[in-house]
């Protein structure tokens, strides 16, 4: 799994060995559920590592993520994973009702007690499309920032990041269900991916291994969309965000050191 993360992020696979810490966020392919096909929702998505209630809302959009790194996790070792539903919040909005989920990933190699690695997800669930997320087509101002980096994300990145994660979700995959039943422009750039271009940033533009993460997605990235990643210092850390291709925060991280 270690040298197929690798191939898809077009780094040779053997420069990663057993024995070595596995990079930032590449643990991403260890939270992935095993829903069977026939039980998956109906955008695709095989849920959320753990079952929770059938809330009757259609649509789901992550929201954020929080990654604590305590310790590291050796490639080729064995390794626990703990999840659970921390939340389920739900409210009426003037757009409908709606829910917010909270999931929490705790991984661990074996015989260890304490994790090395918790991740806390939140998703957004939603009764139908609200046909608002389309991408601008004005560019808003200059990008400035103390580094920064353009990725276009394509077809190919989407498709091998979801199958690595296991993730059918529908708007990472099927184009016409993006267009036609969500309402969206085009294909959608994974949240985790975003996530993983951002620390892969970190890690080698850089130098540094950050202790935890906080991740707000704003807005949705496209996919064959140029995005700018970038990163300012700040005085605990580093902050970082992926601009979408007219510039419009589209991702926010917060990197403690």
């Amino acid at each position: 799994m270690v040298r197929r993360v690798a191939a898809m992020l077009d780094l040779n696979p053997d420069t990663f060995s057993e024995g070595d810490a596995l990079p930032l966020s590449w643990h991403f392919f260890m939270l992935a559920g095993d829903t069977q096909r026939s039980a998956l929702r109906s955008d695709g998505f095989p849920g959320l590592g753990v079952p929770i209630p059938d809330l009757g809302l259609p649509r789901l959009l992550l929201g954020g993520r929080t990654v604590s790194y305590q310790g590291s996790i050796v490639i080729g070792s064995e390794v626990e994973r703990t999840s659970f539903v921390k939340s389920i919040s739900e409210k009426t909005t003037s757009s409908g009702p709606m829910a917010i989920v909270t999931v929490q990933h705790e991984l661990r190699p074996v015989f260890d007690p304490s994790p090395a690695i918790i991740e806390t997800q939140t998703y957004i669930l939603l009764s139908g499309a609200t046909g608002q997320a389309k991408a601008a087509q004005t560019p808003i101002e200059p990008i400035q920032a103390h580094c920064q980096k353009q990725v276009i994300p394509d077809e190919t990145l989407l498709f091998q990041y979801s199958a690595l994660g296991f993730n059918s979700h529908k708007i990472h995959l099927d184009r016409d269900y993006a267009r036609t039943v969500e309402g969206l422009p085009d294909l959608v750039v994974n949240g985790g991916l975003s996530t993983l271009l951002l620390t892969e940033f970190i890690r080698t533009e850089l130098g540094f291994a950050p202790t935890e993460l906080t991740v707000k997605h704003m807005a949705p990235l496209f996919c064959n969309r140029p995005m700018t990643l970038t990163a300012n210092q700040n005085e605990t850390g580093w902050q970082l965000s992926i601009l979408d291709n007219t510039n419009r925060i589209a991702i926010l991280m917060e990197a403690k050191i």
